[in-house]
């Protein structure tokens, strides 16, 4: 079996590595679960009036259905969230006035910390950096689809 990875593809898996490692930490630091964060981060990021479709946070956060509703479980027992049903099987998950304050002292403070990283750096970094991210994942977009079609 030939491992023909460039060494540049070895320092980008790395620092993806590294990136998960520091938000696990993170979020330890915050006295949160990975999956718990991602939740909350992304109701604070998408949601709209403190909601967001559960749908759409396991798209965003990258959690399996499993793995969110098992956290979302443990956040509603803990009063921080509720679902909402709002049409057929689509559910919100919201944030109760805990929650808020929850997200205060946990997500909001995440995406305080990543906000300061962006602004100290110069904008054009910050639009290089966001324009080769999106390049890269219209790439590997494009690359899960040509595999798709082989395998079909």
């Amino acid at each position: 079996m030939n491992f023909n990875i460039s060494k540049e593809m070895r320092r980008y898996n790395y620092l993806i590595g590294e990136l998960e490692a520091a938000y696990h930490e993170m979020s330890l630091k915050l006295h949160i679960s990975d999956s718990a964060m991602k939740i909350i981060y992304t109701i604070c990021d998408q949601g709209e009036k403190d909601r967001c479709l559960l749908q759409k946070i396991c798209r965003l956060s990258g959690l399996s259905k499993q793995t969110a509703n098992s956290s979302i479980r443990k956040l509603e027992s803990e009063g921080i969230v509720y679902l909402e049903h709002v049409g057929g099987k689509n559910k919100n998950v919201c944030l109760t006035e805990k929650g808020k304050v929850f997200a205060e002292h946990t997500a909001l403070k995440m995406i305080e910390a990543e906000n300061d990283i962006l602004t100290s750096w110069p904008e054009e970094d910050v639009m290089k950096y966001l324009e080769l991210t999106e390049r890269f994942l219209a790439g590997l977009k494009k690359k899960t689809e040509e595999l798709r079609e082989e395998t079909s």
